[in-house]
């Protein structure tokens, strides 16, 4: 029997991940990637006997390799958060999905363990842009304020780890990350002795030196749009950056977008905190757009598509405001 770990390279996916292998530890295979690397399945080669785990990544985007592996009688056990679709009814599909804009999958495992490494889930919540979700989690592990504020910044640090266009703009690879993370029960005893993570604080701290300055190009009372350079520093930030300028200005939209190598922009956006759904389906207007209600973004939007976009995102939350 084989076991196939596929997973977010995000600070959910990690965190979902190590949970899980504490819970139940075995060799793997891991198949990950940058943040926007969703479809991951397509990677994937397996047959009777094989267990395969997927850890928020769109079920949705996922589908026919899903179907594919389900029909060469692989085993499939999926936690996600985003927009799924419909869900495959097969006897070796097994699927805990939720969309609610407060949830994240770290905490669908943490569910589906009985809180037995919560703090973890914390990290994730935290990482994923969902503070208050992560304060509960920290709190009902009855961590101490510095210790949840330690908690926090590891999140932000894993998450900001996991954007780029391609490994090479990471500081760790994620399935490098997965593996660090694995012999630690406790995310502080990690903080606090692996090597791994003053490389990523230090990096994380340089980069957000940068962003000081931004300014939007452009914003409204319900919704501001900034471009950031192209520089792998931009690259990474782009999701850390979103959530802050979210939780900064929670009555508005947030659109966050760095230029690719195809000749456009790699887009993250961020629904209002005081309103936190409408992000997936404004990204869903545009080819290769997808997340969930809260956060969502788009692989490329070309460039005569920019103004469009603006006008969209504009609207889009002008009408739910």
């Amino acid at each position: 029997m084989r076991y196939i770990d596929v997973f977010n390279g995000d600070a959910d996916g990690l965190c979902a991940l190590q949970q899980l292998r504490l819970a139940e530890p075995v060799d793997s295979v891991l198949v990950t990637g940058v943040k926007r690397d969703i479809a991951l399945l397509d990677r994937v080669s397996a047959g009777a006997g094989d267990l395969v785990m997927v850890l928020d990544v769109s079920l949705d985007t996922n589908r026919p390799a899903l179907v594919r592996l389900l029909e060469a009688g692989a085993r499939v056990r999926y936690f996600d958060h985003h927009f799924a679709g419909e869900i495959p009814t097969h006897p070796n599909c097994e699927a805990d999905i939720d969309p609610s804009p407060m949830v994240c999958t770290s905490a669908l495992v943490d569910r589906h363990l009985g809180g037995r490494y919560r703090t973890w889930a914390a990290v994730a919540a935290f990482g994923d842009g969902l503070p208050a979700l992560g304060e509960e989690l920290a709190g009902q592990c009855g961590l101490s304020g510095p210790d949840t504020e330690q908690v926090a910044r590891l999140g932000e640090c894993l998450n900001y780890n996991s954007y780029g266009e391609s490994v090479a703009d990471l500081h760790l690879d994620p399935a490098r990350a997965a593996l660090a993370l694995r012999p630690y029960r406790d995310p502080l005893e990690f903080v606090a002795a692996s090597p791994a993570y003053p490389r990523l604080r230090q990096g994380f701290e340089e980069d957000m030196r940068r962003v000081a300055s931004l300014r939007p190009e452009h914003e409204t009372p319900t919704a501001a749009l900034f471009i950031l350079p192209d520089a792998s520093w931009a690259r990474r930030v782009i999701g850390v950056f979103a959530n802050r300028v979210a939780q900064e200005r929670p009555e508005r939209a947030h659109a966050i977008l760095t230029p690719n190598s195809g000749g456009g922009y790699t887009v993250s956006v961020r629904a209002p905190v005081a309103n936190p759904v409408g992000a997936d389906e404004l990204c869903r207007q545009f080819p290769s757009g997808g997340g969930r209600k809260a956060a969502a973004g788009i692989n490329h939007l070309p460039q005569h598509d920019l103004q469009r976009f603006a006008e969209a995102l504009d609207n889009h939350f002008s009408a739910r405001a």
